[in-house]
């Protein structure tokens, strides 16, 4: 791999060389693949691709795969059981663990296509309601795409920036905050990111990064909880802005816990390809400033649900919400897609038809419907495995096709 001569120099003097030579080494192999179940909707051992698979250490849910599926023509990937991420940032799994034990109110500022928002929607307690945000538009759509799919009505999708959140008070528990950044540690998965790479653009990262956490932490509750994490290795954008956090903002630095056997440090957590199976990402823990020493999340003034959410819907511009009537309907009268997706879908409110791998491709296609001539007319939800994956409309002699038309599989 051509690696930007600056970058070497750079990631030499902070790691030695080498460290540096088995990073730049690692770097020239395949990046492994990596998945995370939904287990509210599949167990693991339903889906065929985990029977070889090793688990990812630092998250229950999280298998490394064999080998790379093909994910578009396989309809449980459409249906939500299970999501395609990155391991190194299935971590966040083992930090929510660690403090995270009561319903929270929670913010996940940039978090498109939904890789953090729908593992924390996994990982939280019950109860507790996230605020999924995207400032570009079309990837909030994408990020609205991936939570509809993933079934958890407790969320709210927003295309905004962090300036935008002006009008909140400290109403957040919890703050994950992925920060755009240079994307060093993407330099296997992605090879483009090589060609964008410069040490100005590092420069503007780290600047912008602290204008992110600057507008937003005074959302943030008193004793709460803010995770920073980037994917890239430097310590402009990594180490220098946590200890920027903990002396301007007055946040304390916590332990991520993680196991020796892990290969991680104890704070400010850097993960290497060389050292762990997995991209470049670092991940820090911080909590705002308390009197109360224990490192849990204070619950004062604390807001329902429902005062957020007409809170979000003044302020903010709401993509998505999961949290209305849970027959919502779309602009037609039908049955929303979200409804089809919710874990919380009432099985026998629909008659289902089971379809084949073939039958699903089509349908998820958005190709015209033959039903099986016994079938109620009226909507109908289509299912592969007993899974749902969206509503038809049997109209007698033929059936209208009402998977999302956006969402549709367009590769042949």
């Amino acid at each position: 791999m051509n690696l930007p001569h600056d970058f070497e120099q750079e990631m030499t003097q902070q790691l030695g060389k080498d460290e540096y030579e088995k990073l730049a080494e690692a770097l020239s192999l395949p990046a492994p693949t990596s998945v995370r179940i939904n287990a509210k909707k599949i167990r693991a051992e339903e889906l065929a691709m985990l029977k070889e698979a090793e688990r990812v250490p630092w998250c229950k849910d999280g298998f490394y795969l064999k080998e790379r599926p093909s994910f578009t023509f396989d309809p449980l990937f459409h249906a939500g059981c299970y999501y395609v991420q990155e391991a190194s940032s299935m971590f966040l799994a083992h930090v929510l663990n660690q403090y995270v034990h009561e319903p929270v109110v929670a913010l996940d500022l940039c978090a498109a296509p939904g890789g953090k928002s729908t593992l924390a929607l996994s990982e939280l307690p019950d109860g507790s309601l996230l605020i999924a945000n995207e400032v570009m538009r079309q990837r909030a759509n994408i990020l609205a795409e991936n939570i509809t799919k993933w079934g958890n009505p407790n969320c709210i999708v927003t295309n905004n920036r962090a300036e935008d959140f002006q009008a909140f008070g400290d109403v957040f528990d919890l703050i994950i905050c992925d920060a755009p950044c240079s994307g060093e540690g993407m330099f296997r998965k992605d090879p483009d990111s090589i060609g964008e790479w410069s040490l100005a653009n590092v420069d503007v990262c780290w600047r912008r990064q602290r204008d992110i956490v600057s507008n937003i932490w005074h959302t943030l509750k008193e004793g709460g909880l803010f995770i920073y994490s980037t994917c890239t290795y430097n310590a402009k954008e990594d180490e220098e802005n946590v200890t920027w956090m903990a002396e301007t903002l007055g946040a304390k630095v916590l332990s991520c816990h993680p196991l020796k056997e892990w290969g991680l440090t104890e704070t400010n957590t850097h993960f290497y390809p060389h050292k762990t199976r997995g991209e470049g990402f670092f991940i820090s823990v911080l909590r705002k400033t308390s009197t109360d020493e224990s490192p849990v999340i204070s619950h004062r003034k604390k807001h329902t649900s429902e005062r957020l959410l007409q809170l979000a819907k003044r302020t903010l511009k709401v993509v998505y919400t999961g949290m209305e009537d849970p027959m919502l309907t779309d602009k037609h009268g039908r049955p929303s897609h979200s409804l089809a997706m919710s874990n919380g879908l009432n099985r026998q409110a629909f008659p289902i038809v089971e379809v084949d791998e073939q039958q699903a491709i089509a349908y998820l296609r958005t190709e015209a419907l033959q039903l099986p001539a016994n079938t109620p007319r009226g909507y109908v939800l289509i299912a592969y495995q007993g899974h749902p994956l969206g509503f038809a409309k049997n109209i007698g002699n033929r059936a209208n096709n009402l998977y999302p038309a956006e969402w549709r599989i367009r590769k042949s």
